[in-house]
């Protein structure tokens, strides 16, 4: 049931989730809004059309959205989608989660500094020191989680029991951190605007200007994916319902899922992106929020709840 469930939950959910934010955006600026599966419809139009390639590209060009769906993918299958548990779990399978959605996000900055483009390269050279600063923040949780829960993979440590108040704010401030990484990974506001086209702000979509065709499709599949993966995780740490029946379980996390989503949507409509100088100070306040998670379960001694 729980492999089932997860491939269902990987199907159907990335696509929803995006319908869900676009959805509330056009909300709040009196629109109706595109159907919540807009993104599978762009998707299917996508692949039925042929790729156009500048003559200075090489395979790496090519390659780089196949590698960056392809790993997001890969890093779903560690991650309680449904909430009952992931595909595959063994020791230490975070780092291996961080290490593929590094390794995904090196393909997309190698596509886009093969075009030859100053734009591209400028967008490339700006997620390289967002990640710098962000991939700290996914260690200092999971440290945290495990000083605390005792366990060793994502699955479990992603289900504390909240026992005292060092608990409490382990698990408030990774929260915190946590919704700071979905939003960078998944370029989103206030960190970047996955709507924008005015290429001396943009980040994640200047770096696939060139793509077109099934290879535009396999990049906003696969960070339709890595958005329903952050949301997962977040939601699976604050599921209260851990460990009663599965169906519980899953219908709470599946709408906490659906509430992050809204809660993204939003702060894309009521508050403006940062200025490029002040987004560095946003991922630190990421960093923070780990830091103290980490720092309240050494006080307490760690050690399972």
């Amino acid at each position: 049931m729980t492999v089932v469930a997860n491939l269902l939950a990987l199907l159907v959910m990335p696509f929803a989730l995006v319908g869900t934010i676009n959805r509330v955006k056009a909300r709040w600026s009196g629109r109706r809004g595109p159907p919540i599966f807009q993104t599978a419809f762009d998707i299917v139009r996508l692949l039925r059309k042929a790729p156009v390639y500048s003559s200075v590209t090489t395979p790496v060009f090519r390659l780089a959205p196949l590698f960056v769906l392809i790993t997001a993918v890969v890093s779903a299958c560690i991650v309680p989608l449904a909430g009952l548990g992931p595909i595959v779990s063994f020791p230490f399978d975070f780092v291996w989660f961080a290490y593929i959605w590094g390794l995904g996000r090196v393909a997309m900055m190698l596509g886009a500094l093969d075009t030859g483009s100053s734009f591209e390269g400028m967008g490339a050279a700006r997620e390289a020191t967002f990640a710098t600063l962000l991939e700290p923040v996914l260690f200092l949780v999971a440290g945290a989680l495990c000083l605390h829960t005792g366990a060793r993979t994502f699955g479990d440590v992603l289900a504390p029991h909240l026992d005292g108040g060092a608990a409490l704010v382990m698990w408030g401030a990774a929260l915190v951190a946590l919704f700071i990484v979905v939003q960078v990974e998944a370029a989103r506001m206030p960190i970047d605007d996955p709507t924008t086209h005015l290429e001396l702000t943009m980040v994640h979509e200047v770096m696939i200007l060139d793509h077109s065709g099934p290879e535009l499709a396999f990049l906003q599949h696969g960070a339709a994916i890595k958005l329903f993966v952050g949301i997962s995780i977040v939601a699976a740490l604050a599921n209260p319902c851990a460990g009663s029946s599965s169906l519980v379980v899953m219908a709470v996390h599946l709408g906490l899922c659906f509430g992050i989503a809204i809660v993204i949507g939003l702060v894309e409509s009521l508050i403006a992106r940062l200025k490029l100088r002040v987004v560095p100070q946003y991922i630190v306040v990421g960093l923070v929020a780990g830091g103290i998670a980490l720092l309240s379960m050494l006080g307490r001694g760690g050690g399972p709840g």
